[in-house]
């Protein structure tokens, strides 16, 4: 089976999160990505099954980019390559020679993508960027939990997956419009734009009305009713985002004189009486568990849900229908488990085809292919200016 990227030719020199994650994209759709380690990498400390999901489909090398040598192994790679991805802070990239305006005057073909924590211009450009300072600095956590217990920390680096996502996406608009002009250009990106650039109806409100909205914790701000309630046993969300659909929640709940209630009749007035309207909903819902409710108001054409632990998510039926869980067999830790990507192209997918790397596994083999001579290699093994894995 072809992948999507095939022949695609990608030089990864991205850490952590953000730049991993936008090159794991384009290695699970078939691109080549060749990841440049720095020997003694930091990520080598993380834990192992989060590396094993950021760096599958990948190949791995390891060069000191310290060395001049070093960096000259990244240009000749880059000067045969589509696709070059960095998160270094603005100046390092300079500093290092590895910038977009060096490698494209040797490739004017090379799609360069630049993700950091806050642009690649600005009063901040030079700051270290990590998600959880950006996670504050965009608003997102002020807009999460209650006015008694905000802000409050998303549970995944929502930042790091965002600015990720958007390069990807960047990269192939920009390899879409290489084919029409033969040139490449420079896709920049950074997590303080990704999360900004998501806040979506919150930022529209404010913009155009100057009103700076309040944390509602687990409430939509502009629907009633769409929250989390208590059912006999648990919690589950309910998400009533009609006024026919608030009349059928009626008509389960056994209260469908509310659906004619000029408080509750239209969403802007069950937004206002929110709270006269939840007194009723949860008295109604105390009276049966969850699960019961669940499937009751689905059948109805209620939008609910139940509220899952990770164990839960990945034990229910339907996510197991979407097969988002793939095994590969590392050759250190054995079978190995990771979330592929969550969208499908009928003839073209994505796949997890190899497990991540240990560091250096295709130093020779890449060096190599860019015109290295083995005594060649092997000289600059013996100067730590590149490794091989054993």
């Amino acid at each position: 089976m072809s992948a999507a990227l095939d022949g695609l030719l990608v030089v990864d020199l991205t850490t952590v999160r953000s730049g991993p994650t936008c090159t794991k994209i384009l290695a699970d759709f078939g691109a080549e990505v060749v990841r440049v380690e720095r020997p003694g990498e930091t990520d080598r400390g993380r834990v192992f099954f989060d590396q094993a999901d950021l760096h599958r489909n990948k190949k791995s090398i390891v060069l000191n980019l310290q060395d001049e040598r070093g960096v000259a192994v990244v240009r000749r790679l880059a000067a045969r390559a589509d696709v070059v991805v960095e998160n270094y802070r603005p100046d390092v990239k300079r500093r290092l020679g590895v910038d977009y305006e060096a490698l494209a005057r040797e490739n004017p073909r090379l799609v360069y993508g630049s993700i950091s924590g806050f642009g690649q211009t600005g009063p901040y450009r030079e700051r270290p960027g990590y998600d959880q300072i950006v996670q504050g600095m965009s608003g997102l956590m002020w807009l999460t939990g209650t006015a008694e217990s905000a802000p409050l920390r998303i549970g995944i680096p929502i930042g790091d997956l965002l600015a990720g996502y958007f390069c990807a996406m960047g990269i192939l608009l920009a390899l879409v419009e290489r084919q029409r002009s033969g040139r490449g250009q420079h896709v920049t990106t950074s997590l303080l734009e990704a999360m900004v650039g998501s806040l979506s109806f919150q930022a529209a409100n404010y913009l155009n009305t100057g009103k700076v909205p309040p944390p509602v914790g687990n409430h939509h701000p502009q629907t009633a009713p769409m929250g989390v309630y208590r059912a006999r046993d648990g919690f589950m969300n309910l998400a009533v985002g009609n006024d026919e659909m608030f009349r059928r929640l009626c008509g389960v709940l056994g209260v469908p004189e509310l659906g004619a209630d000029p408080r509750f009749a239209k969403n802007l007035e069950r937004v206002k009486h929110r709270q006269a309207l939840d007194v009723v909903i949860v008295e109604r819902l105390a009276t049966r568990s969850a699960a019961e409710w669940i499937d009751t108001l689905n059948a109805a054409g209620v939008a609910c849900g139940p509220i899952y632990t990770l164990d839960q998510v990945f034990a229910d039926s339907q996510v197991k229908e979407l097969g988002l869980v793939h095994e590969h067999t590392h050759e250190t830790f054995g079978p190995v488990k990771v979330v592929g990507l969550p969208v499908s192209l009928s003839r073209t997918p994505a796949t997890v085809r190899t497990p991540a790397p240990p560091p250096g596994a295709h130093t020779r083999e890449v060096l190599g292919r860019v015109g290295y001579e083995a005594t060649e290699i092997d000289a600059l093994a013996r100067a730590g200016v590149v490794e091989a894995a054993r």
